[in-house]
């Protein structure tokens, strides 16, 4: 995601589906969220508001680029805790393992070079039993839906700085460390049809 994109990015890009309900949305994926949490790709800082006010020690955002870094530096005051903004990408987490009770995530998986490499660093950088919460826009289980997904997912991912719209994040899930505790699929609002079906849930690392 370039410089431009990412200015433009909650005003103008986000704007319309924050206030249509995906604001909500991020707010019902993040409500279990407790102890020290770690969220992965936090861009600008659109997940800090709706945070649970209660019940977060430690508060640590990790986000690669440097334009949407400085957006979340001066939205931190949203957060319930403290923020600690660290430059790293989902892939490589600068994280001992087990350093953490829950891992949060929205919108991040479509844009990752390589999401089971993601998802194992977050099993990693998770304590056992910890939470890994998720909102990501995913691959339609609708065939036609899908077939146009795949049709579209070139350009979409030119013209987008890099997203991925036809990924099939819950098998993707499935295939890692955690194990998926709660799944559902909803609808992206005013978004375009092939980044409508959108996944909201959470998978735990096992005790065991």
């Amino acid at each position: 995601m370039n410089r431009f994109t990412a200015l433009i990015y909650d005003r103008f890009l986000m704007g319309a589906s924050q206030q249509a309900g995906l604001a909500e949305r991020r707010r019902e994926a993040l409500a279990s969220a407790r102890g020290e949490v770690l969220e992965i790709g936090a861009g600008t800082g659109l997940n800090l508001a709706v945070y649970p006010r209660d019940g977060i020690t430690r508060l640590v955002c990790t986000e690669p680029n440097q334009a949407m870094s400085r957006q979340l530096d001066a939205r931190s005051f949203e957060a319930p805790v403290a923020v600690e903004v660290v430059a790293a990408s989902a892939e490589q987490l600068p994280f001992e393992d087990a350093s953490f009770d829950c891992v949060a995530g929205t919108l991040v998986l479509c844009e990752a070079s390589s999401p089971p490499a993601a998802l194992a660093e977050i099993a990693r950088v998770l304590r056992p039993g910890g939470h890994y919460l998720f909102l990501e826009h995913v691959r339609s289980v609708d065939h036609d839906h899908a077939k146009m997904q795949d049709r579209w997912a070139p350009v979409w991912r030119r013209m987008s700085g890099g997203c991925n719209c036809n990924r099939d994040t819950l098998a993707t899930i499935n295939a890692s460390p955690l194990t998926i505790e709660s799944a559902e699929i909803g609808r992206f609002p005013k978004a375009p049809k092939i980044v409508k079906p959108l996944l909201i849930g959470s998978a735990v690392l096992p005790l065991t």
